[in-house]
């Protein structure tokens, strides 16, 4: 039997590749090509042409509405951008005695200044932070701190925003894939913060957060004697960027639970069913069939949600403007406040990096390529 059927392959391997089936495939391959060569030219065209521009623009001085020359300047922008350096503040002493000296009022060590420390030459370093380790203080030193704090508040606003919205979409989703009355309502009902234009919601929450008793946040921590004096939430360093994060779960939440119901609604019921009989719990089927099965799902949400996180520039800019930069902002400052389009592109490509490493990253951890 098992001869008879190693002959019957053999026989099928030999007749496909016949010269009748070699020029069927032939004809088929290159009418596939025919059929992908529109797409690939338009594909060409408005994504990878443009994409090139900016990664050869990030690579030259080249400034926005002037007629002076560009000229190639390799990866100045770059290092104008990312370039770090880390000093140690030595303690200030007495120059007769030796002895440190402290500050009389709070009684901390004073340091040297940090301008006096770190680097001008070749490029000017300025203070981004100061941190202490093992006794030592040391002070985080960037040619553009500006864009180093957007930085730092872009990837931990997306990752906060991003992380509450995938637990607060998968809740909904699982509430809303239940059967219960009046489920198309509430279905219809969650996509309302999604629906409203960023802009519209950014003000929403602006007057919400006022810094005074006309706020609702702020009348409501009054009356629940939580605060004494108003807050102000978009004026303090303390309270941006939870703010941000706050009107961001709030506005994407049900696009997330949108994409997980949709993956909840392709899941064949009788493995439920099957493992309800078997004696497993829901919580025991929501760990060993829902979430394996969601996968793919979880997986487009999270690289849908943290590209658009990445590039979030409109809640930043209506409500923050130039007093706390996304990466997004700060490129849209650096292009029309400044006009450097090579500076700006060089920010482009670095957005686009840290996109691509993100949603590599997620594939791989989902393993998602694998299914």
């Amino acid at each position: 039997m098992e001869a008879s059927n190693n002959k019957s392959q053999a026989e099928k391997k030999n007749s496909l590749r016949h010269p009748k089936w070699s020029k069927l495939a032939r004809r088929e391959e290159l009418m596939a090509w025919r059929l992908l060569l529109p797409v690939i030219i338009i594909l060409v065209a408005i994504a990878f042409y443009p994409l090139g521009q900016v990664f050869y623009t990030s690579l030259t001085d080249r400034v926005f509405a002037s007629g002076r020359e560009t000229q190639f300047v390799g990866l100045d922008n770059y290092r104008r951008l990312l370039s770090v350096n880390i000093m140690q503040l030595q303690p200030v002493t007495d120059e007769d005695t030796g002895v440190v000296l402290v500050n009389p009022e709070t009684g901390e060590t004073l340091y040297e200044r940090p301008i006096d420390v770190l680097p001008r030459q070749p490029i000017r370093y300025r203070e981004y932070t100061q941190f202490r380790l093992l006794g030592n203080r040391y002070v985080v030193g960037a040619t553009d701190p500006s864009f180093i704090e957007a930085i730092t508040n872009t990837v931990s606003f997306t990752v906060v925003s991003v992380f509450l919205e995938l637990v607060l979409g998968l809740a909904i989703a699982l509430v809303v894939n239940s059967k219960f009355r009046f489920r198309g309502g509430m279905r219809a009902a969650m996509l309302v913060p999604w629906a409203v234009i960023t802009v519209v919601s950014a003000r929403m929450w602006e007057w919400m957060l006022a810094p005074s008793r006309i706020g609702m946040f702020n009348a409501l921590l009054d009356s629940l004697g939580i605060i004494h004096s108003p807050i102000a939430f978009l004026a303090s360093g303390t309270y941006q960027l939870p703010a941000m994060i706050a009107v961001d779960v709030w506005k994407t939440t049900p696009f997330m639970a949108l994409i997980l119901l949709a993956g909840l609604q392709t899941m064949d019921e009788d493995l439920f069913e099957a493992a309800e009989i078997d004696g497993a719990g829901k919580i025991r089927q929501f760990f060993a069939i829902t979430l394996p099965l969601l996968k793919p799902a979880i997986a487009v949400a999270l690289i849908f949600r943290t590209l658009d996180a990445l590039r979030v520039f409109d809640i930043f800019q209506v409500m923050l403007g130039s007093a706390t930069y996304s990466m997004a902002s700060y490129n849209y400052f650096q292009l029309i406040g400044n006009r450097a389009m090579g500076l700006a592109s060089a920010i482009g490509v670095v957005i686009f990096v840290i996109i691509f490493g993100f949603a590599v990253s997620y594939i791989k951890m989902l393993g998602v390529d694998e299914e």
